[in-house]
């Protein structure tokens, strides 16, 4: 068997927004449950949350019974990193903190194998293939990755076009805490200025044509976003829902 089909890129690629979730808890059941509810995506944590290459594998177990899409973000944008996830059989990888062009093309060379890019080949032993039993899974691997990198900064903002110009580069996540944090606004992301640097980075975002993200935990948002051209769209977290709803319980007996 080849790779199989990325419906995460296909939807992002169609223009069709997905929506989904953090994954933080290195819980399978919680990404189970997530899967089961129909969220288009699930993103597995391993920046801020406990989730290795080792806790990542169980998660994509649990997602692999249902319709939905695993993305794993790296704990900090080193390419290496990358080749673990991608034999784990995680199609789709995020990337934090990409402020230069030069960062997103190194990231961007180890989705793919050569010539295209530097991806090591070690799928003879992957779970990516079955552990070596798909031998033609190199045929279309490189058609079925998915790279989104995190714009999180005023220089990562300032150079928008250049990044999403990368080719291997399918789509641009801002991250709103931190790059509020960058702006001066630590404590506030919902500050004006730091709304104003968001929109505008979203609509330049979309009208290169790559996939603009975005993550909001109060998901009565979530449409003003996709009309700002977000197709990756995150709409909570596992740590948050599941507290809100144990605080509930215990109010609702206190």
């Amino acid at each position: 068997m080849p790779a199989p089909r990325n419906t995460l890129k296909a939807a992002l690629r169609a223009g069709t927004p997905q929506y989904g979730i953090w994954l933080n808890t290195g819980s399978a059941v919680l990404a189970e449950l997530a899967g089961q509810a129909g969220f288009d995506w699930c993103l597995i944590d391993g920046e801020h949350g406990p989730n290795s290459v080792t806790e990542l594998v169980p998660q994509l177990q649990a997602l692999q019974s249902t319709d939905t899409q695993a993305i794993y973000r790296i704990a900090v944008p080193e390419p290496w990193l990358i080749k673990q996830v991608l034999d784990m059989g995680c199609q789709t990888v995020m990337a934090p903190t990409v402020d230069t062009p030069e960062q997103a093309q190194a990231l961007a060379d180890m989705m793919r194998y050569p010539p295209l890019g530097k991806r090591g080949l070690g799928a003879a032993v992957a779970r990516a293939t079955g552990y070596g039993t798909q031998t033609d899974y190199l045929d279309n691997a490189d058609d079925e990755v998915c790279l989104i990198v995190q714009i999180e900064s005023r220089e990562a903002v300032g150079n928008i076009e250049v990044i999403a110009a990368i080719d291997g580069v399918d789509g641009l996540f801002i991250g709103p805490a931190d790059l509020a944090a960058d702006m001066g606004y630590t404590r506030d992301p919902a500050h004006p200025d730091v709304q104003v640097v968001i929109h505008d980075a979203l609509k330049r975002i979309a009208a290169t044509g790559k996939s603009a993200g975005f993550l909001t935990f109060d998901p009565s948002t979530a449409q003003t976003f996709t009309d700002l051209g977000v197709t990756l769209m995150g709409v909570g977290g596992d740590v948050a829902i599941f507290g809100a709803a144990l605080r509930a319980a215990k109010a609702g007996i206190a």
